[in-house]
């Protein structure tokens, strides 16, 4: 099971965007999982009654859910998503790899936004960071066939502002999360700067973290969020308890971190507990979620 799921925030067009990676990522499918209810609505949510609520796309077996909502938020590139593309899984080797990362490259940057252009890099023989029409962030990399094996999509934190944080945000997750630890690091040739790069695990999962410094001009929003599933209200608890810092933003199990980063704190059994009649209007008038109330 894969206990932490990116949510992506759409406005208004969850299924438009599912059906564009469906077309575009490789063995990747899109499906409505949960719609909205037809009344209980707050006054914002009223436009969408019966729609879908929740697009679940899913990539190579990784999970991507998409939040049809309104243009309150939008994602930035301080959370991207890394698509390693490695020629030991095509059966053209590193010529079909190089090939699939340009067709997807063409496709995401028509309407999109060029951050670092397509080519070789010392640390990828192809490598190019682009922002998609929908504002979602992708790196995409040929991979190393001699090094260690990773999974097709692997997300990023990138840290901005003048004080390094990915650090002590790495070791605050990782502690936080069983079944978690640090892999690579590199340091920054500055201290100062921090971590130029990171690997490290939760529940199992890998993810990636770097230092960004003041060259950017974005920092973490709702726009894209981590729902992580938790087994019972205790871990619901120690979790909110550790990772809410911004008390303004927390709703209906939303909260914010000490960095910035918004995490969407859930029983594993949630979408089981929205089936329950009424279980939508509660959960609206909830801060940290209760299960025995929902």
């Amino acid at each position: 099971m894969q206990r932490i799921v990116p949510n992506v925030w759409c406005q208004g067009n969850a299924v438009e965007v599912g059906e564009f990676y469906s077309a575009v990522l490789p063995q990747t499918s899109a499906e409505t999982t949960m719609n909205y209810p037809t009344e209980g609505l707050l006054d914002f949510q009223r436009d969408f009654a019966g729609q879908p609520l929740v697009v679940d796309v899913t990539v190579s077996g990784y999970q991507i859910r998409l939040i049809n909502a309104g243009h309150e938020f939008r994602p930035t590139p301080a959370i991207s998503f890394i698509l390693n593309m490695d020629p030991l899984l095509f059966d053209g080797g590193e010529d079909e790899a190089r090939t699939r990362i340009q067709s997807i490259w063409e496709v995401f940057a028509e309407g999109g936004q060029v951050r670092m252009e397509l080519g070789e890099y010392p640390f990828s023989k192809l490598y190019g960071w682009v922002e998609d029409r929908f504002g979602v962030n992708w790196q995409l990399m040929l991979s190393d066939p001699a090094g260690e094996r990773r999974p097709l999509v692997i997300p990023q934190f990138l840290f901005t502002g003048p004080v390094a944080q990915a650090q002590q945000a790495i070791e605050l997750y990782t502690g936080l999360i069983p079944d978690s630890g640090t892999g690579m690091v590199m340091p920054h040739p500055d201290e100062a700067n921090g971590i130029m790069f990171a690997e490290f695990q939760l529940a199992g999962q890998w993810f990636s973290g770097m230092d960004g410094g003041t060259d950017h001009d974005f920092t973490f929003t709702p726009g894209l969020s981590l729902e992580i599933s938790c087994a019972d209200q205790d871990e619901i608890d120690r979790l909110w308890e550790a990772l809410s810092s911004v008390p303004e933003a927390e709703q209906c199990g939303w909260v914010v971190d000490r960095y910035g980063v918004s995490w969407q704190i859930v029983p594993q059994n949630m979408g089981e507990l929205m089936q329950h009649p009424g279980a939508f209007a509660r959960m609206l008038d909830m801060k940290k979620l209760i299960i025995a109330e929902l």
